[in-house]
């Protein structure tokens, strides 16, 4: 067993979530099924998707091979999903869809359930449906995806259950200071999606320095950053191989120095995609898309 894949962190209502874990945006169903089970098979315990993603299904077939495999219960799994955009805004649709996503995922609850996009004049009636879910049991935490201040403090004034986590776009290419620093200042754990930038940090000269000197990739250098701020991290990958060096970053610490240095590569820019989701609640906007998977 990878002690490391078993790092937790506290969470404001006090469960306890691997800081570590897989996301399976963007693969195919038997990509995903593959993955999913020898992510499991290799010691992972999050796991993380999504309806807009289009492979629940694979996930829980996925999960119930690696269980399967390994002798391992449900209970030693961390499983994420997220409320898709369109079914956001009424109480009763989003419940009856979460109650399909549940089937999907071969499961009777979530460790993490959130609010995909803060969907303009939907989110607050959304959380009022997620809030109920957590009462009943079937979300054991309940948080939203790519809130900024604005929004996260709009909900806030509606909310009777403080978010747990705010998933956000966070990597050495962006950092959103300000909803970090509001999170910090709420007890809101902050989870990072996109933590290699899309792979564009892979080559970056800076980077590749540090990951000599430690004696690792700039993978491993650029997780490692993240962690060492607290952030839980979402990675992906289909290789086994490359699970294992994902997960082979707690045997070393970045310096003072070398955190500076990976600071100052910020521009502050979304991914290319990212404006794209006008959270307008357009049924005809790639905001209530859900992909075939592989699509985006």
């Amino acid at each position: 067993m990878n002690q490391d894949l078993q790092s937790k962190i506290k969470l404001n209502n006090g469960l306890l979530m691997p800081q570590l874990g897989l996301g399976v945006w963007k693969t195919s169903l038997n990509e995903t099924r593959q993955m999913v089970k020898e992510a499991i098979e290799n010691d992972y315990v999050l796991i993380d998707t999504a309806k807009q993603y289009g492979n629940e299904e694979a996930v829980g077939k996925g999960i119930q091979d690696g269980l399967t495999s390994t002798g391992r219960k449900r209970a030693s799994i961390f499983l994420t999903t997220k409320i898709f955009n369109g079914d956001q805004g009424n109480y009763d649709k989003l419940r009856k869809a979460f109650s399909a996503q549940l089937q999907k995922l071969q499961t009777n609850y979530v460790d993490l359930l959130l609010l995909h996009w803060p969907v303009n004049n939907k989110y607050n009636e959304s959380w009022r449906a997620l809030q109920d879910i957590y009462a009943d049991g079937e979300a054991k935490a309940i948080g939203v995806c790519n809130f900024n201040v604005e929004r996260m403090t709009d909900l806030l004034d509606h909310a009777k259950v403080l978010p747990a986590v705010n998933q956000i776009e966070f990597n050495p290419l962006i950092h959103q200071p300000e909803i970090v620093d509001f999170c910090h200042q709420k007890n809101i754990q902050l989870e990072a999606w996109s933590p290699l930038g899309n792979g564009r940090l892979l080559a970056n000269d800076v980077i590749a320095k540090i990951a000599e000197h430690h004696q690792k990739t700039p993978a491993q250098v650029i997780l490692r950053w993240e962690i060492q701020q607290n952030f839980i991290v979402l990675t992906k990958t289909t290789h086994p191989q490359r699970m294992q060096e994902n997960a082979d970053i707690f045997d070393f610490t970045l310096s003072p120095n070398e955190i500076e240095q990976i600071d100052q590569l910020d521009t502050e820019k979304h991914s290319i995609w990212y404006d794209k989701f006008k959270w307008s609640g357009n049924p005809d906007g790639v905001d209530d898309y859900i992909a075939k998977p592989g699509a985006f």
